[in-house]
């Protein structure tokens, strides 16, 4: 994970989107369809890592893409997991 990133799963929630085939708009929309107020333009920033993630949203995203939180967090280190902590605080 770069420097100044926001979050730690932008890059994997982007590669599993593409791979269901859908586009950041449909995917938006299907994340409205589970209570979160969100945007295509909101999606970008999270896939570009210039947005951070709540845990809620989290578990929304994963329930849309059709996977765990874990395959989201998959093979992250504990270092990368402290510095995006240490930039929150």
């Amino acid at each position: 994970m770069e420097s100044g990133q926001q979050n730690l799963v932008g890059t994997r929630v982007r590669k599993l989107r593409l791979g269901a085939e859908l586009s950041q708009e449909t995917f938006a929309a299907r994340c409205q369809t589970q209570g979160w107020d969100v945007s295509r333009g909101t999606f970008a920033k999270i896939e570009a890592g210039l947005r951070r993630v709540t845990d809620a949203e989290l578990v929304i995203m994963a329930k849309v893409l059709r996977c765990s939180v874990e395959r989201l967090l998959e093979g992250l280190t504990s270092k990368e997991i402290s510095r995006v902590l240490r930039q929150g605080e």
